[in-house]
């Protein structure tokens, strides 16, 4: 067993065993930005892609349930400059302003610009969002060709670095990886800097970062998919030669993952080999805001164990055995109704997502089919890699607490996807064990309408193949709980997901002692109370 193991069960235990440093504090006023600054570089505008037509989002979260109508047109055949650049907006670019009046510990602050909040499409922990974005443009794309950041705070991108370096990143993803990332010059390269979320989750922020990892990645995933397009991430690579092409030191950026881009008028294999001579490297430097940053052992630990071995990619199956355990035959079932959407554009249900934060009302129950097909959507969601393509394994599991759900009974339920049926796990009304069991006090859980809790056999997908595996298990995590946010906000009801929870007792509670089911969030959701406070800044 490698490092990762290890991490995992701390992270498992951490509500009854802190996790070291345990006396560690935030140092808030001298925290780092959300995004990275590198001063004297031009940053040049992208579009905002308002001009384009939208796609409904159920084809994004239910794509075989939902068969794209007959087009008027022919599709995109691949990303263009306009669909690229509303992609980038759409998942991370500042979309509003979060001042609603809600139970979060940051609400006092909001008013404040210097402590502003601004909406994403994409969920991240804490709201920290730590993963940066870069377009590594080839000749066939609308840029210069080189290395571009993408600056969320102005929807722009810097160049970074001038010159093709696309067959050094397909040396780098090696002859053995997916054909379309073989087949394109145009690759979104995700790097994780981690003291942008360190300085608040220390140690276990290498599984923060993993989340945020997935929840971006699917975003992408159902944005494109809402239009006919497929983005799948490349999660095993030579990382320390895509490190270097970007001037980065691993321990303190690493790139998670890249993201290859089929191109609108490309096709065909690519130049397999790069040009003769060392690789050339991206020589700005972000300035940081922090004047302290700390190191963390705990992390620059796991960092080093998915490093070694990240250009080994997982022979084909290999990820099969981590599969998530089908739901036992039998037991008391209730029977949901078939899952559906209305038609809600996808880029409407990104700016409408948020986190509920106290406003939960269980005088207004949700509905089964509300129930049904948020279950569903989550349930058909995979973080499809080169570890798996076209995501054919089942990778979590999904439980229901359910509170105030029209014609359900209370209590905790096992959701089996196969049959769209609830199977009873324990009776009863689960609001106080919820509300016991989470840390924090930003969620009333009780008042939820049911609080959905997805699974992951982590320790499973690490002994099928390796410690790297850990960012595809818990990214799995991430892109359920980024589909949840999504299909919550397509049917108007409130969503939210926490991290802070007592692992070891949803174990107990959902009988999975002695297995290997490893419950990584809660998620809850439910109508909210009517006619919220809130402030429309855009008008102000």
């Amino acid at each position: 067993m490698g490092y990762a193991h290890e991490y995992a069960d701390a992270v498992l235990h951490r509500g009854r065993v802190p996790m070291e440093p345990a006396d560690f504090v935030p140092d808030w006023s001298d925290g780092p930005r959300k995004g990275k600054f590198y001063p004297g570089v031009r940053p040049c505008a992208l579009p905002d892609g308002d001009g384009l037509p939208d796609a409904p989002v159920a084809r994004g979260l239910l794509p075989a349930r939902t068969p794209a109508p007959e087009p008027e047109a022919p599709g995109p055949a691949g990303f263009d400059l306009p669909l690229l650049s509303a992609m980038l907006k759409d998942s991370y670019g500042l979309t509003g302003r979060r001042l609603g009046i809600q139970a979060n510990s940051d609400l006092s602050g909001l008013p404040f610009y210097t402590h502003a909040n601004w909406s994403r499409g994409t969920a991240g922990g804490g709201g920290l969002y730590p993963v940066s974005v870069y377009w590594a443009a080839g000749p066939s794309g609308p840029l210069t060709p080189g290395i571009h950041y993408y600056d969320v705070h102005r929807h722009a991108v810097q160049r970074l670095l001038t010159g093709d370096v696309s067959a050094r990143i397909r040396e780098a993803l090696g002859p053995d990886a997916p054909a379309d990332a073989l087949e394109t010059d145009q690759y979104l390269v995700l790097g994780v800097k981690y003291w942008q979320n360190t300085f608040k989750y220390n140690s276990f922020s290498y599984h923060v970062v993993s989340t945020d990892l997935g929840t971006l990645v699917q975003t992408w995933r159902i944005w494109a998919g809402a239009r006919g397009l497929r983005t799948a991430p490349v999660l095993w690579f030579d990382e320390p030669r895509l490190n270097g092409l970007l001037g980065t030191a691993g321990e303190e950026e690493a790139v998670f993952a890249v993201v290859p881009l089929r191109w609108g008028g490309t096709s065909g294999a690519m130049a397999a080999v790069a040009a003769p001579g060392p690789d050339p490297a991206v020589r700005h430097r972000d300035v940081e805001r922090s004047r302290t940053v700390l190191d963390f052992p705990t992390v620059r630990a796991m960092h080093e164990a998915t490093t070694s071995h990240a250009a080994v990619r997982p022979a084909p199956g290999a990820l099969a055995p981590a599969a998530a355990l089908p739901v036992p035959a039998g037991g008391t079932r209730v029977a949901l109704p078939a899952a559906s959407f209305p038609d809600v554009p996808v880029r409407r249900a990104l700016r409408e997502r948020r986190s509920s934060f106290g406003r939960f009302d269980a005088a207004r129950p949700l509905t089964p089919a509300q129930l049904s097909s948020v279950l569903a959507a989550c349930a058909a969601t995979s973080l499809e890699s080169d570890a798996d393509p076209g995501g054919a394994v089942r990778q979590a599991r999904l439980y229901a607490f359910v509170n105030h759900v029209e014609g359900i009974e209370p209590g905790a339920y096992a959701y089996d996807p196969d049959t769209a049926e609830l199977r009873l796990v324990e009776a009863g009304h689960q609001g106080a064990f919820l509300q016991e069991n989470y840390f924090l006090a930003n969620y009333n859980l009780e008042q939820a309408g049911a609080v959905l809790v997805p699974t992951v056999r982590t320790t499973a997908v690490l002994d099928a193949v390796g410690d790297r595996g850990y960012r595809l298990a818990v990214g799995t995590a991430g892109a359920v709980a980024q589909t949840f946010y999504v299909a919550a906000a397509a049917l108007g009801i409130g969503a939210g997901v926490a991290l802070g929870f007592d692992n070891v007792s949803f174990i107990e509670k959902l009988g999975l002692t002695g297995g290997d089911e490893a419950p990584l969030l809660i998620m809850p959701m439910g109508n909210e109370r009517p006619r919220p406070a809130g402030f429309r800044h855009e008008i102000a």
